[in-house]
């Protein structure tokens, strides 16, 4: 949980995610304050305040992070349950998303309350789900993905305190979202080696080919389509399919970016081990050129506040 408090109030021990310099003369973030001299430093800047994670570090009263709550909730019963949730809603997406690029109806209302149980899941089990997420099968990888996805993106909307309509819209987004992927072919999207320059175009188009296909749908929100097509911008314009800059990129987008990333860096793949969340968030954190910084911190505010029964 992040908590602000005033710059002379900070001790060692304390979990520091930012430091509130409008000049910017302590760039460091997210890290556990151990030594005299980071203090010092800390001190000698023109803050007024600095954000720290009372769940990683102690808290303004010196009270150290509960311990051991990981292992006393980590129920065998409940992950079963999680997974086998998870695995059902997978299977309903694979259907909805088939359905769809099949050219057949939208059912918005079946869509939604497919996110908002989805939803359901992981706001009662968040580690439980990210944990049971991280290993897909080949076949069920997108699926899966934008389950994650989907739950990781109304969790930042409820800490953002969105309102409930448009959490549940980016709910929907997230579990929409890659379905471009869905019309590449699977020697392609499953393929264990390297890709060749033609494959790697062809997985890069899945956003505009998404776009397109979810276009033929009015009854979608705008900021549906938006995620689909934009979720692999990035800050700097080096992104795709458009290379739009920060300026062109909406806060729903930005989210959908930093939530997807995060969640294919902490996967497993054939050709790459799983991160941890702490690997993903620095390392997502040390390119504000690509992510929205405020974004990162606070999806990890939300994974370290995560309820794990």
């Amino acid at each position: 949980m992040l908590v602000k408090i005033a710059k002379d109030r900070i001790r060692k021990g304390m979990f520091v995610e930012s430091v509130a310099c409008p000049s910017r003369e302590f760039a460091r973030r997210r890290f556990l304050l151990k030594t005299d001299a980071e203090l010092a430093a800390i001190l000698a800047t023109s803050a007024v305040e600095v954000s720290i994670n009372v769940r990683l570090g102690v808290d303004p009263d010196g009270r150290k992070p509960q311990a051991g709550k990981s292992d006393r909730l980590r129920d065998p019963v409940r992950i079963a349950a999680v997974r086998s949730e998870v695995s059902q809603s997978a299977k309903a997406l694979r259907a909805s998303l088939g359905h769809l690029v099949a050219g057949g109806s939208l059912d918005m209302t079946g869509l939604s309350q497919a996110a908002e149980e989805n939803a359901g899941i992981w706001s009662d089990s968040t580690v439980i789900a990210l944990e049971v997420t991280r290993l897909k099968s080949k076949d069920e990888t997108t699926y899966v993905h934008s389950l994650a996805v989907s739950g990781m993106m109304t969790l930042l909307a409820r800490s953002l305190e969105m309102d409930e309509e448009t959490t549940g819209i980016l709910g929907v987004a997230g579990m929409l979202h890659d379905i471009g992927k869905l019309l590449i072919p699977n020697e392609i999207l499953t393929k264990p080696g390297k890709l060749t320059d033609q494959e790697r175009l062809v997985i890069r188009n899945h956003p505009e080919a998404g776009y397109r296909l979810l276009k033929t749908y009015p009854d979608l929100p705008p900021v549906v389509l938006d995620i689909c097509r934009l979720h692999h911008e990035a800050l700097d314009g080096s992104g795709y399919p458009l290379g739009l800059k920060k300026k062109d990129l909406s806060m729903p987008v930005r989210l959908s970016t930093v939530c997807d990333v995060f969640e294919a860096l902490t996967s497993a793949r054939p050709y790459k081990r799983s991160w941890t969340s702490t690997e993903a968030l620095d390392w997502m954190f040390a390119r504000p050129q690509f992510f929205d910084r405020k974004m990162v911190i606070r999806l990890g505010s939300v994974l370290a506040d995560a309820p794990l029964h």
